[in-house]
């Protein structure tokens, strides 16, 4: 696991442009917030897979709202986690857990190259 793939925004970058950045250049990258128990979780189910994957902690961002809201108009949500393989949303922390215990996330993420 990597923390915040895609560096700050610069004036050039907007924050779409960092989200969209995060997601089409990592085959895993997960929306956080560092403090989230749901994040947690998400975090937690990736790693029990010693899964690869990106993390851009938001709180930890100049540019974490702004980007939350581009997050709101890419998925139709802005909640944290906000979690995508291979440019496809997959869902927050209650539904990385539940994949994970179907045997669903590890075939997602085999199939991305993330295991």
């Amino acid at each position: 696991m990597t923390n915040n793939a895609v560096g700050g925004a610069t004036p050039m970058m907007t924050a779409e442009h960092v989200a969209k950045k995060a997601i089409e250049n990592n085959p895993v990258v997960v929306f956080s917030k560092s403090y989230c128990p749901f994040c947690a979780k998400a975090k937690d189910a990736l790693d029990s897979l010693n899964a690869k994957y990106e993390v851009l902690e938001l709180d930890l961002r100049d540019d974490g709202n702004a980007i939350q809201d581009a997050l709101n108009t890419l998925t139709g949500g802005r909640s944290v986690p906000r979690v995508f393989v291979k440019g496809k949303f997959i869902g927050g922390g209650d539904d990385m857990v539940s994949k994970k215990a179907s045997g669903e996330l590890e075939t997602i993420l085999q199939e991305a190259g993330a295991l």
